[in-house]
């Protein structure tokens, strides 16, 4: 029986209210996991969708705003000539894609918005998935809880879904200049490190 209808269901789910409603927490927690990774990957493959169009219509928007640029500089020219006629219809082209560029930075900023918010749902999905991990080995007891014979359909995340190891190591590095700040007695963001008389 699925146990999440939407993405939103992984994010929002709370694994301890689950597990303490079942007879079997570890091969309900598996299937969950098994859930999990399937919306990992579609959401992996509508953020894919999403920057692909992000990117086509970025090129296309380009593309087009060299166009309007040309027809322009071919309108003056032709007036150079005092080819009015020329000017005119060149003019119109230029305009045709200004209007083309209208019509498309909507659906630019659309797609950008998606990809946006696909991009935190992945992190929210990811986050999530890590939890259930590590309940699966607290539950198994296990530091490899895929060990099992029930493990599920799919391998466990890519290393690449994870926060990348500089990402981590910027933030561990900024924990440790926190820590060497001395404390500052108006700032209540540094407790005195020792215990409390």
């Amino acid at each position: 029986m699925p146990h999440f209808s939407r993405l939103t269901d992984i994010i929002t789910c709370n694994l301890t209210d689950i597990l303490s409603q079942v007879a079997d927490p570890e091969a309900t927690l598996r299937e969950i996991l098994t859930e999990m990774q399937e919306g990992l990957q579609a959401c992996a493959r509508n953020l894919q969708t999403s920057l692909s169009s992000q990117q086509r219509l970025e090129q296309e928007i380009s593309s087009c705003e060299l166009q309007s640029s040309e027809w322009k500089s071919k309108a003056r020219q032709a007036l150079l000539h005092a080819h009015e006629d020329s000017a005119r219809q060149a003019l119109q082209r230029s305009i045709e894609f200004e209007d083309l560029i209208a019509g498309l930075r909507p659906e630019l900023e659309a797609a950008t918005s998606n990809s946006r918010n696909m991009t935190r749902i992945r992190k929210a999905l990811d986050a999530r998935y890590a939890e259930a991990l590590r309940t699966l080995q607290t539950l198994t007891g296990s530091t490899d809880p895929f060990t099992s014979s029930t493990e599920p359909t799919t391998h466990p995340l890519p290393p690449s879904s994870r926060p990348s190891t500089d990402s981590l190591e910027l933030q561990l590095e900024a924990l440790r200049k926190d820590l060497r700040t001395p404390p500052n007695p108006t700032n209540p963001r540094h407790e005195p490190a020792g215990p409390t008389p």
